[in-house]
């Protein structure tokens, strides 16, 4: 199963309302989603993949960046991952990284910047799919957060 499959597979499976949207250009950063969406860049949930005391991907508004200082706090020490590291960590490729379903021991931490929007678009393992939901019911399929990770880019 590919990478988008695997993710529209665990949507259609987590109850969630979702919209899944496929583009033939690139929606690989948080400006080019925004483009494609005609929404705010601040509404993309762009997944950050750091590795160091153990993987974890951050899912952050696009409009934030994530503070390593402070989620070191949360997880030990942790670097922004190479572009090898991002698909050997999570098995997808940089710019589809979504935030699920990822291989166990890979961190998941939403990040409070999202419960500012009724809805949000996230990469959906692939760098021109994407999907809309609810941050409260990306916190809720991830089990944990939100967190306070970020600083305004």
């Amino acid at each position: 199963m590919g990478s988008r499959e695997r993710v529209v597979a665990f949507l259609e499976k987590s109850g969630a309302s979702f919209q899944l949207r496929e583009f033939d250009e690139s929606t690989k950063n948080s400006a080019l989603a925004a483009r494609a969406l005609g929404c705010t860049t601040a509404e993309i949930a762009k997944s950050v993949v750091f590795v160091g005391s153990r993987a974890a991907v951050v899912v952050v508004s696009g409009d934030k960046r994530v503070s390593v200082q402070r989620l070191s706090e949360v997880i030990g020490e942790a670097r922004m991952a190479s572009p090898d590291e991002v698909r050997e960590k999570t098995g997808f490729p940089i710019g589809g990284v979504p935030p699920f379903p990822h291989a166990e021991g890979v961190s998941v931490l939403p990040d409070v910047s999202l419960t500012r929007f009724e809805s949000v678009w996230a990469a959906a393992g692939a760098p021109n799919t994407v999907f809309r939901m609810a941050p409260a019911d990306i916190v809720r399929l991830v089990g944990a957060g939100p967190f306070d990770l970020c600083e305004a880019l």
